[in-house]
């Protein structure tokens, strides 16, 4: 979803390929570079849901989200992730691989549980039920903007502003409590990070390209993962609005 101070600031042009002479070989193994460098990403994105989905869950059993959903702890744990986020954005070109290794997966954990009190809002099938239609939707989203030739860099500044507005408006909503705005908000929630699913898979996949073989290659690999969880995660959240059933 962010992007970061890239080591290389040209590009060849949307979707076109490095080549050694134009052979096929030289096609081949950029291809299977790609693949190697979006996996790596899915499998680390995957994981930190998991992680975080596996200590909402153990939170929520031990009776600790209580502690969570009050007090100076829930302002801890909630900020805490964020707190993490923008020191792996703006620290970035700072941070070694291992060190963002470490925060991503602390992010994750902390996420956990931040997330943790939607057990005592929501019923466990019905979470279960809306974390796995995220998953099916994701999928297609991310698969789409992985193989779709349409440039969809023109809608990240529209989506990144979209994301602005409903914090915004998440704000203003909690002094005027407007059951109606809230619904409004949860709708354009998950159509705009919809969109970013699809942007941020294309983005990443393009980035590969100037990255490849330079020493922020494995850097992006986590900054990437982290934009796709956050993606992932805050679909979830909003659809759940809808598709939860309260206890």
């Amino acid at each position: 979803m962010a992007n970061w101070n890239d080591p290389r600031q040209s590009q060849t042009g949307f979707d076109s390929v490095p080549r050694a002479g134009g052979d096929v070989a030289s096609r081949t193994t950029f291809d299977a570079g790609l693949r190697s460098y979006m996996l790596s990403i899915y499998n680390y994105m995957v994981s930190g849901v998991l992680l975080t989905g596996v200590v909402a869950l153990m939170t929520a059993q031990s009776g600790l989200a209580m502690t969570f959903a009050s007090g100076p702890l829930m302002w801890l744990v909630a900020l805490s992730p964020l707190a993490i986020v923008f020191a792996m954005s703006f620290g970035v070109n700072k941070f070694s691989k291992t060190t963002l290794q470490a925060m991503f997966w602390g992010f994750a954990f902390l996420m956990g549980l931040s997330l943790s009190t939607i057990f005592l809002v929501y019923t466990g099938g019905s979470i279960a039920a809306t974390f796995f239609a995220t998953a099916g939707a994701f999928a297609g989203l991310s698969l789409f903007g992985y193989t779709t030739k349409k440039d969809l860099s023109g809608f990240g500044t529209f989506l990144v502003m979209g994301v602005v507005g409903l914090i915004i408006a998440s704000v203003i909503n909690m002094f005027l409590g407007s059951s109606t705005l809230e619904l409004a908000i949860s709708f354009l929630g998950v159509l705009i990070f919809a969109g970013l699913t699809a942007y941020d898979t294309q983005r990443l996949k393009n980035d590969y390209q100037r990255l490849r073989g330079t020493a922020f290659e494995g850097k992006s690999v986590i900054m990437g993962a982290l934009s796709l969880y956050l993606d992932f995660i805050n679909m979830f959240l909003f659809l759940l609005r809808f598709m939860g059933s309260r206890e």
